[in-house]
């Protein structure tokens, strides 16, 4: 699966204003309300349900990068936020340190197959220092795309 099958182009966020894990979920969460793609009634129960998750353990792995996910029944096909922090968010990461780089996932319950390819394709490029270094340096959301296209492509590094 590549990852710009998965990821809305106007729910990615470079410049994340929340420094607060729920509230950067909260703030994914709208920029998918708003690129149309999730409807703004199940925001709420969205964020309930990956927040209940986080709650049970951090989905915030070494190296700043987290995957916050739910799966329900009001999406066909995974959909993914992307989320750039400047200043970090505290995930409660296994390495304790904060995050920078956000996936956030909502994949179909009745598919659990698609769910864990986008796990699977978002951590595969979440796992190489150039492309978590490039997506930190990313201010655009061009250029958070130019590094999509290029790692769908093969074209960065480990």
């Amino acid at each position: 699966m590549k990852l710009r099958e998965i990821v809305v182009e106007k729910a990615i966020v470079p410049n994340l204003t929340a420094t607060k894990r729920d509230d950067a979920i909260k703030e994914l969460l709208d920029a998918l309300v708003a690129s149309g793609k999730v409807s703004a009634d199940m925001r709420d129960a969205f964020a309930k349900s990956i927040i209940a998750r986080e709650n049970k353990g951090s989905t915030g792995l070494n190296h700043g990068v987290a995957i916050p996910h739910t799966k329900t029944t009001s999406v066909k096909s995974p959909l993914a936020a992307i989320g750039v922090s400047r200043t970090g968010v505290d995930f409660n990461s296994l390495d304790k340190q904060p995050v920078y780089s956000i996936f956030l996932l909502v994949s179909p319950e009745d598919k659990p197959e698609l769910h864990l390819d986008a796990i699977q394709a978002i951590f595969s490029h979440l796992s190489k220092d150039q492309f978590r270094r490039f997506l930190r340096q990313a201010t655009t959301v061009k250029d958070v795309v130019t590094l999509l296209e290029e790692a769908d492509a093969g074209q960065v590094a480990r």
